[in-house]
């Protein structure tokens, strides 16, 4: 490869004192909850949700750890603006026959902490705690206005949603209950009610609360838990191990094999169980509530778990490398960070091998592909096929291409019209969030 002129050599060193100045931040220890699942770096998420009057349903889900903020209001109605005698108005209208208006629900918003809570948690204490198989209605409080009702915010929330209530379902069918009437769809509209309806119960302890459940408890044992044996522990590694616990004809389970399962590469060893129950002698933090659920275990203890699956394998690579990566790799993987120059691994790196993703295992580079490019970072003319996804990156004021792994979405790098023949590419790649595997002798 040519040497690089001093022109370049001090471009080079300017855009290293760049990325040091702009993009390096000290790396900080990720605190531990209590469960001993590490922070994620995911935004409060919210979900709306119409249980009968909001007064009770505001103080049971904010009673939920984990739980930010319960706020009443009034969604997915046709008015654009609407205040609480404003619907009690036109269901009056709708109950006499003189409108077809679609009325608004009175709900409950809850924004939540998906790192402290699942949303499969939240969930379960909605069906628990209203009757979901009433129509129009909870208790005494009776009109479409106090309709059972989930609205969710995004299309994960949408499909964990149903799935829980096919769940819920059969807890209900086996007590002697009739079928669920709730409706799940997208938020479209929502209005924040007044504020003397804002924490009432709170502000009234003695007041009316008009909420109250089946007494069904939400679980998924007695589906097939029962039916199938726990793994046995010994075909498994006590040290980590990610067991993945299904049910029958569960098409979420099959679309998580055929996306993730069918393709692992991971270095975490991975397993699946019927069961509802943990490996014999290992421990669940708490009842399962949805299938599937990934939990990932250390020393037979359950650490982490992921509950649910739509279709976004990114979202699950992502919740992985929350548990696998160290804090500086999850800041380079995670928020676009940059090693120093020289401090990365992989650099003096000569063996034949191959170089894959740190999370999924995926192939990324080989060895006959990296050159020294003297920039302090790992540098390859060309990639495996297909392991890339090439992104504009117009941040620190600079116009480049950034890099990531296509297997789990990571950053990787930035890559450069500056390498050598045969690509004429320089692929710039922070050598932490590498995995150098080498060939079998």
């Amino acid at each position: 490869m040519k040497p690089l002129n001093l022109v370049a050599i001090a471009a080079a060193f300017a855009v290293a004192s760049l990325l040091a100045l702009f993009a390096l931040r000290p790396p900080q220890a990720a605190p531990l909850l209590p469960s001993g699942e590490k922070h994620m770096t995911a935004d409060t998420q919210t979900i709306v949700f119409g249980m009968g009057c909001f007064w009770g349903a505001e103080k049971r889900m904010a009673a939920i750890p984990g739980v930010l903020d319960v706020e009443s209001g009034y969604a997915n109605g046709d008015a654009p603006g609407a205040g609480y005698n404003d619907v009690l108005a036109l269901e009056r209208e709708i109950k006499r026959g003189r409108s077809t208006a679609r009325n608004h629900a009175e709900v409950v918003k809850v924004s939540f902490d998906p790192k402290k809570v699942e949303l499969a948690t939240i969930l379960a204490a909605f069906w628990e705690n209203h009757d979901p198989t009433q129509a129009d209605g909870q208790g005494n409080d009776i009109g479409s206005n106090y309709r059972s009702a989930i609205y969710t915010t995004t299309p994960e929330q949408l499909a964990l949603a149903k799935q829980t209530r096919d769940i819920y379902q059969a807890a209900l069918t086996r007590e002697g209950f009739g079928p669920i009437v709730t409706e799940i769809e997208p938020l479209k509209a929502y209005i924040r009610a007044e504020e003397y309806h804002q924490d009432y119960l709170v502000k009234n302890p003695k007041g009316y609360c008009g909420l109250g459940g089946t007494g069904v408890k939400y679980a998924i044992e007695g589906e097939s838990g029962g039916a199938h044996k726990p793994l046995d522990p010994t075909t498994l590694d006590a040290k980590r191990q990610l067991v993945v616990f299904e049910a029958e004809n569960c098409p979420y389970c099959e679309k998580f094999k055929a996306d993730v399962l069918d393709h692992w590469r991971a270095e975490v060893p991975v397993a699946r169980s019927l069961s509802s129950q943990p490996p014999v002698g290992w421990r669940l933090e708490k009842a399962l509530f949805a299938t599937p659920t990934i939990v990932l275990f250390e020393n037979g203890r359950e650490v982490a778990r992921y509950t649910g699956y739509d279709g976004d394998r990114a979202w699950f690579w992502k919740w992985l490398g929350f548990h696998l990566l160290t804090p500086e790799q999850q800041r380079i993987a995670f928020e676009q960070g940059t090693e120093r120059p020289g401090s990365g691994s992989h650099l003096d790196e000569k063996r034949a091998g191959t170089y894959v993703d740190p999370i999924t295992g995926a192939p990324l580079f080989r060895s006959d592909a990296k050159f020294d490019s003297d920039s302090g970072w790992p540098s390859f003319f060309n990639p495996v096929e297909g392991a890339l996804e090439m992104r504009t990156d117009n941040s620190l004021g600079m116009r480049r291409v950034e890099v990531l792994s296509k297997s789990s979405g990571i950053h990787l790098g930035h890559v450069f019209d500056d390498g050598p023949p045969p690509t004429g590419k320089r692929y710039c790649i922070n050598g932490n969030v590498l995995k150098f595997v080498p060939d079998a002798p």
